[in-house]
């Protein structure tokens, strides 16, 4: 399964946040630098995550996003429900109205065990897991670690 743009820039950002300390707060066009996003269009994504409950948006000096829940609490199937669409999970491969056994299509038999498989580990990738393997060093969110800038202290404030 391909997802949009759309949908790259907001885990990539959902994840950055996860990777910072909690009462940090970073603005939407750090957080462009940072990931090498263009800031317009991480400007349009933010707002649907932000009125899902799953970032937070602080106005004013200081202000900037922050998680609006816990890492723990947020996997990537929170976050692609609201930017892929929020049926994208029940939609037929060949673009069907719906993946349904009673109407399938010709390749359900074997797309649906897949796609089962596939809801089942986005739900097992929370934010917690997916930061902590950023801050670790052992993964990274663009082409430059990040954690040496968190070792460091350049992290926006």
């Amino acid at each position: 399964m391909m997802i949009s743009k759309t949908s790259q820039y907001a885990l990539q950002a959902m994840i950055y946040l996860a990777t910072l300390e909690p009462e940090v707060k970073v603005t939407g066009n750090d957080i462009a630098r940072k990931l090498g996003l263009p800031p317009s269009y991480l400007s349009s994504i933010m707002p649907q995550l932000t009125g899902q409950g799953l970032a937070k948006s602080t106005p004013g000096p200081g202000g900037g996003f922050s998680l609006g829940r816990p890492a723990s609490d947020i996997n990537l199937l929170h976050i692609l429900s609201i930017t892929e669409n929020s049926i994208f999970t029940q939609e037929c491969l060949l673009g069907f109205k719906v993946c349904d056994p009673t109407t399938k299509c010709p390749v359900h038999d074997h797309w649906h065990p897949i796609k089962t498989s596939l809801i089942t580990f986005l739900e097992k990738q929370t934010l917690e897991l997916l930061g902590g393997a950023v801050k670790s060093g052992k993964y990274q969110i663009h082409e430059l670690p990040y954690t040496q800038e968190i070792q460091a202290g350049d992290v926006p404030s």
